[in-house]
Parts: C-alpha cells; sequence; structure tokens
C-alpha cells in the first residue's frame, strides 16, 4: 500500500500527526515526536530531514 501514495503523501501525513499531536499536548518534547513519525510514516531520510528542519525553523522564528 505504501507504493500507492503519492510521492510526499508520507510527508504531509507526518506533519499533520505532528500538529495534532502538538495541539493535544503543546508541552510535549518535539525532537521525540518528529521521532516517532519518521519511523511511523515511514519516511525517507531526506524526508526525515526536511521534518526536522522543518520544526525547528518554525520554532526559531
Amino acid at each position: 500500500m505504501h507504493e500507492l501514495l503519492p510521492d510526499g503523501e508520507d510527508l504531509r501525513r507526518a506533519v499533520k500527526w505532528i500538529s495534532a499531536n502538538l495541539m493535544e499536548n503543546p508541552d510535549q518534547r518535539l525532537l521525540p515526536l518528529i521521532q516517532e513519525a519518521i519511523f511511523k510514516f515511514d519516511l525517507s531520510p531526506r524526508d526525515a530531514e526536511f521534518l526536522i528542519g522543518f520544526y525547528t525553523r518554525k520554532n526559531d522564528g
């Protein structure tokens, strides 16, 4: 089933999942949540790097 998803769909789902978790519990640590999403959505190293950068840049600003 993984092959049937369009390119980038897993990454979009990971961002939505992380965002939903942060809305429910904004005080949780971000890096463990990102790491869980990387494994949960079977992200490529490139997508994992993007995800980490996306949330670290978002929190810096």
